[in-house]
C-alpha cells in the first residue's frame, strides 16, 4: 500500500483520496469510524482500503499503518481543543515509526508564523506565534521535523492558506457559498477589504501528492500559496456572481462583535485571538515549492469558485 490518509473523512483527506484515485493509485483511509469510512469511500471500490483506528491509540494506529509507504496527516481537531494537536501528532509519529512508514507528510497552517514582518512570508520568516493556537501548531510542526530520519522515516510539512471548496464546511468563507447558493445573508469576519488568501482544496491535494514523491522535499517545511491575494469582499462578489446573484449580502463581524458573540458561542470565542489574520494577513511566498514542482498549478479564484458553486448545486 503506497499511501495512507490519516483524518481521511476531513476536507483535505477526501480530496486527497479523489486525487489518488484519479491517478489509479490504491490508498488506505484511516479514521475513527469504520461505518463512516465505508460510506465516504466505498465508491472507490478496491482502490480504497478502510481501516478504523483512533489517532491517539498509537498501537492500534501502527497496525493500521502496516505496509504503508507514505502517510498524509490531515487530522483536524475542534477549534476550542487545539491542545490536542501536539498530543495526537506524538501518537501518529510513534505509530508511523513503529509501522516502518518511509515518508510522513503533514498538512500545517500559517498560524506558527504569528504576526508577519514582511508583506509576503517565506519559509525563512521567524516562527513567533503570539496566540495559543499558533503555539500548539508550532509545537506540532517541531514534532514532525524532529522525527525526520528517525528509524529511517523522512518527514515534511506544507503550510497552505485558508481552504475553500465543495467539502470545506469549516472554511471561513463557507457561509458565503451557502448564502449565495441557497439565498440569504452570509456571516463573515471583518474587516473585509484587507488582502487575504485562499486556496482551492484540490490544488492542495495535487501539491501534496507531487511533493510526497520528491526525495528532496523531506526534512524541511514548505509554503503553498493560493493564486494571489484577494479581499473577502471581492471573493464574496465572485461567489454571488457565480451563483447568479448581483450583489453579495454580508453580515460583517469585527473583533468587538466576535467578543460579544463569544459569550454565547465557544467557537466564536476562540476566533478572537486569530483576528489578526484579517488586520495583519499572512500572505505566503511559495517560490521554493514552485521551483521544486514546476508543474504545480493554482486554480484561479473565478474557476475554483464556479466549480464549488456547481458542485454544491449538484447536491
Amino acid at each position: 500500500m503506497r499511501y495512507a490518509i490519516l483524518g481521511a473523512t476531513g476536507t483535505v483527506g477526501k480530496t486527497l483520496a479523489a486525487a489518488l484515485a484519479a491517478a489509479g493509485e490504491s490508498f488506505r483511509v484511516i479514521g475513527r469510524s469504520q461505518e463512516r469510512l465505508q460510506r465516504d469511500f466505498q465508491h472507490y471500490g478496491p482502490l480504497a482500503d478502510a481501516r478504523a483506528a483512533d489517532v491517539d491509540d498509537h498501537r492500534a494506529l501502527a497496525d493500521a499503518l502496516r505496509d504503508v509507504e507514505t502517510v498524509f496527516y490531515t487530522v483536524g481537531v475542534p477549534y476550542n481543543q487545539f491542545e490536542l494537536h501536539p498530543k495526537l501528532m506524538r501518537s501518529a509519529l510513534a505509530a508511523a515509526t513503529a509501522a516502518g512508514v518511509a515518508r510522513f507528510v503533514h498538512v500545517g497552517t500559517v498560524y506558527p508564523y504569528g504576526l508577519p514582518r514582511t508583506d509576503f512570508v517565506s519559509e525563512s520568516h521567524p516562527r513567533e506565534p503570539h496566540t495559543f493556537k499558533g503555539r500548539m501548531r508550532k509545537e506540532q510542526e517541531d514534532l514532525v521535523l524532529g522525527a525526520d530520519k528517525q528509524r529511517g522515516m523522512r518527514t515534511t510539512l506544507v503550510r497552505p492558506p485558508d481552504f475553500y471548496g465543495p467539502d470545506a464546511e469549516l472554511s471561513y468563507v463557507a457561509d458565503i457559498f451557502k448564502a449565495a447558493v441557497n439565498g440569504g445573508t452570509a456571516n463573515v469576519i471583518g474587516p473585509i477589504d484587507t488582502p487575504h488568501e485562499f486556496i482551492y482544496v484540490p490544488d492542495v491535494a495535487r501539491a501534496l501528492v507531487m511533493l510526497s514523491g520528491k526525495p528532496e522535499a523531506y526534512g524541511r517545511p514548505w509554503n503553498l500559496a493560493g493564486p494571489g491575494p484577494i479581499t473577502t469582499r471581492r471573493f464574496a462578489e465572485l461567489v454571488f456572481r457565480a451563483a447568479g446573484r448581483e450583489q453579495p449580502r454580508l453580515r460583517v463581524a469585527g473583533k468587538t462583535t466576535l467578543r460579544m458573540l463569544g459569550l454565547f458561542n465557544p467557537i466564536l470565542r476562540e476566533v478572537v485571538e486569530m483576528h489578526y489574520l484579517w488586520t495583519d494577513p499572512v500572505l505566503l511566498d511559495d517560490r521554493e515549492i514552485q521551483a521544486l514542482l514546476p508543474d504545480l498549478t493554482k486554480t484561479r479564484y473565478e474557476n475554483g469558485i464556479r466549480q464549488t458553486v456547481d458542485a454544491m448545486r449538484a447536491r
